[in-house]
């Protein structure tokens, strides 16, 4: 028996609905040689476990005695799994014919590489991009992050506008993320404070700053449903990305930038709030207002791991980093795809 290559890891929790409709996805595009498949339960108290061990009990599982959240969930896992390759699949995402070629055959050929999104469409509406990673993610000057295909509430349609040859990007998706085990280990995987939403990107940052490749490969399609644990308007999921991005933030940036953008961006949190208000939402507002706040009292424990990342980068601003306002560009010049902005 080949050894295993790629281990295709889905943490699930509390997900027998999605378990049903995808595991038959993820079994026939996982049949291919040095490819395993690990179903990892983040302590579920719903029928999933039953479901996998009446209906896949071929399928290997790894039960964690707790909830640890998407980032701690999964450096537990692949803690456990030994092959140098690992694909971080959520459970509300499907596999396309093809999937792993282009990835692993990146991987293959550059030992610079350390992670590959594939291009992400909607499980819904397979013609369009979808929310969380599209075609490859970057950040802007302030912190920003947004994705090709898919700036703020614009969601482009897939016209292979970005097929073309393998591109670096600033940061890619967790809905599926490819990344070479050893460095993933290195520096430390995911940032497990973070619990949810955007440790990819900060993942990502520090791959970036240690002279790394983010790239994104075009002709592996992932479909991903979108909001299957926080929906897009839920006020926790603001709470998380508000706070986490500020925290990361904090670890990545350089001390010459660090004061200014974080100067701006207190403007630009509390006109965000503000707008919120104004628009009826005042459970978002109020998350965006205490993701400051808890920003605040949290700084002080990520002291030290903003240490080891400065210390240890090599590139303060790496590919994909967009020197522009991305926020200007969209609402004030109504740049709204990624083929428009300055």
């Amino acid at each position: 028996m080949e050894p295993t290559r790629l281990a295709v890891i889905v943490l699930n929790w509390n997900g027998r609905t999605l378990l049903e409709e995808l595991m038959p996805n993820w079994v026939s595009q996982t049949l291919v040689s040095g490819v395993e498949l690990i179903i990892a339960d983040n302590h579920s108290d719903d029928d999933s476990l039953a479901f996998l061990d009446k209906h896949y009990p071929d399928v290997r599982q790894i039960r964690l005695d707790e909830n640890l959240g998407f980032a701690e969930g999964y450096n537990r896992v692949i803690a456990q799994v030994n092959a140098p390759y690992t694909l971080l699949l959520n459970s509300d995402a499907a596999l396309e014919e093809g999937w792993a070629d282009e990835p692993l055959r990146l991987l293959d050929e550059d030992r610079t590489i350390a992670a590959v999104q594939p291009k992400i469409r909607s499980y819904y509406h397979p013609e369009q991009f979808e929310y969380a990673g599209a075609a490859g993610g970057f950040m802007d000057r302030w912190g920003y992050p947004y994705c090709r295909g898919r700036i703020f509430d614009t969601v482009e349609t897939d016209c292979g506008q970005y097929d073309h040859a393998p591109q670096d990007i600033f940061w890619a998706s967790g809905a599926a993320l490819f990344v070479r085990t050893s460095d993933y280990l290195e520096v430390g995987g995911l940032d497990a404070r973070f619990f949810a939403h955007q440790e990819e990107i900060d993942l990502c940052w520090r791959f970036k700053a240690r002279a790394k490749r983010v790239v994104f490969a075009s002709q592996s399609i992932a479909y991903h449903m979108g909001g299957a644990s926080l929906g897009v308007d839920d006020p926790r999921k603001a709470y998380l990305n508000f706070r986490n991005n500020l925290l990361m933030l904090y670890k990545n940036l350089p001390k010459k930038e660090y004061h200014k953008v974080m100067f701006v961006r207190f403007g630009l949190d509390i006109l965000a709030a503000v707008m919120a208000w104004v628009k009826g939402n005042k459970l978002q507002s109020r998350a965006i207002l205490k993701a400051r706040k808890d920003f605040g009292s949290m700084q002080h424990n990520f002291r030290e791991s903003r240490k080891q990342n400065i210390t240890a980068t090599i590139i303060n601003h790496p590919q994909g980093w967009y020197r522009h306002s991305i926020v200007w560009q969209y609402y004030a010049l109504k740049r709204h795809t990624a083929d428009r902005l300055r």
